[in-house]
């Protein structure tokens, strides 16, 4: 074996993908320590895909004072790659839960210093900027990020203002003409892997509203503020994304991205297996190890392991899934490209039981795949 690649997920309160790629590459080291290994940590939007990116990708983070969800002076950050052509940004830097601590109120922060995340990327020369949503404190369908861009929001008296999730319906007019040129110019890719649309029972207020602090009185609000800014945007810039899959992600930047800077969605391992030039690094490649914290039906609706194995499965190289947990009806993954699918789950115990030992048994998990794989190379 002279070449591995290693492009797990997070076991989601366990183990970063980071992580798990090292212990991965160490087991792998024990048996094979001349192998080249090829390490592609994989993060979803939220918070740490910067840091993710970077370390597949290598490059530069960049830091700048921006604004918090609550419009209070922070310091954002995003990351670039690819020589300074294409900027990384996670929408949690400037966005996220963690930034509003117990103060939870989504009808009142914004997305404000996204946008000044975005705009200062393009100014920078970023050709390309991928955008990740998720971990989001906000419900204001991206338009405090569309402000720090230079689109302008109008109430009924003409009076400018930068609407929160709150206040959404107080929006008249839209003047997209101040958009900043350099972001006009840019290919802008946001990565979304949800598919719920923007407003109703499977929208952005009534399935993530609650988690940021809305009790049912302020989700149905919200819900009318996000229905009222749909509206308002068909009117106004004559795009309706309303049902769009993924429009509510985030608290409906999902269909602020599409309506107001004209970016495409696209699920997250998608964008990370585009900009890593995987394709490319499978060239030479013998095995390809994957995983997730667990792996079930809802996996085939293209998540980590099911993405990467859609790329690899015309090359015929195997692909490993390692997981935490393994759930009923997953038979469908193989007719995807997976070739093996193991749990590091060694004994039968409770998760806050499993969590401790998690990356002691990945470690052995993979001793023994990578041992069964040293053996079956010597025998042929």
């Amino acid at each position: 074996m002279k070449k591995f690649i290693l492009i797990p997920d997070s076991f989601k309160g366990t183990m970063s993908s980071a992580e798990i790629c090292g212990i991965m590459e160490e087991r792998i080291r024990a048996r094979f320590p001349q192998a080249e290994v090829i390490s592609i940590p994989v993060a979803d939007g939220g918070e740490g895909s910067v840091d993710a990116f970077l370390s597949a990708a290598g490059g530069e983070k960049i830091t700048i004072p921006a604004k918090g969800p609550y419009m209070e002076d922070i310091t954002g950050f995003y990351g670039c790659i690819d020589g300074g052509a294409t900027a990384v940004i996670e929408m949690a830097a400037c966005a996220g839960l963690p930034l509003v601590g117990g103060k939870l109120n989504p009808d009142q922060t914004t997305t404000y210093g996204v946008g000044q995340l975005m705009a200062d990327a393009a100014k920078r020369g970023c050709k390309k900027i991928i955008l990740g949503l998720g971990g989001s404190a906000t419900n204001d369908f991206g338009a405090g990020a569309a402000a720090a861009a230079g689109i302008r929001f109008f109430d009924t008296l003409g009076k400018e203002f930068v609407p929160t999730g709150g206040g959404l319906s107080r929006i008249a007019h839209i003047d997209a003409s101040g958009l900043l040129p350099e972001l006009k110019a840019a290919e802008i890719v946001t990565m979304c892997d949800i598919d719920n649309p923007l407003y109703g029972p499977q929208g952005a207020a009534y399935v993530f509203a609650p988690q940021k602090g809305a009790d049912p009185g302020m989700v149905e609000f919200l819900d009318e503020q996000l229905r009222s800014v749909s509206d308002t945007v068909i009117r106004e810039l004559g795009v309706d994304v309303s049902a769009v899959p993924g429009a509510g992600a985030a608290g409906g930047m999902g269909g602020g991205m599409l309506a107001f800077f004209g970016s495409r969605l696209q699920m997250g391992i998608e964008t990370v297996l585009d900009t890593v030039r995987f394709d490319q690094l499978l060239e030479g490649a013998d095995v390809v190890f994957t995983g997730e914290g667990k792996i079930d039906s809802q996996s085939l609706r293209g998540k980590v392991v099911i993405g990467v194995a859609r790329r690899v499965k015309r090359t015929g190289l195997p692909v490993i899934a390692v997981v935490g947990d393994i759930g009923d009806n997953i038979e469908g993954v193989y007719d995807e490209g997976v070739t093996a699918v193991f749990s590091i789950n060694r004994v039968a115990v409770p998760f806050e039981k499993a969590k401790p030992r998690a990356s002691s048994d990945l470690s052995l998990t993979m001793d023994s795949l990578i041992r069964f794989i040293a053996r079956f190379k010597a025998v042929v």
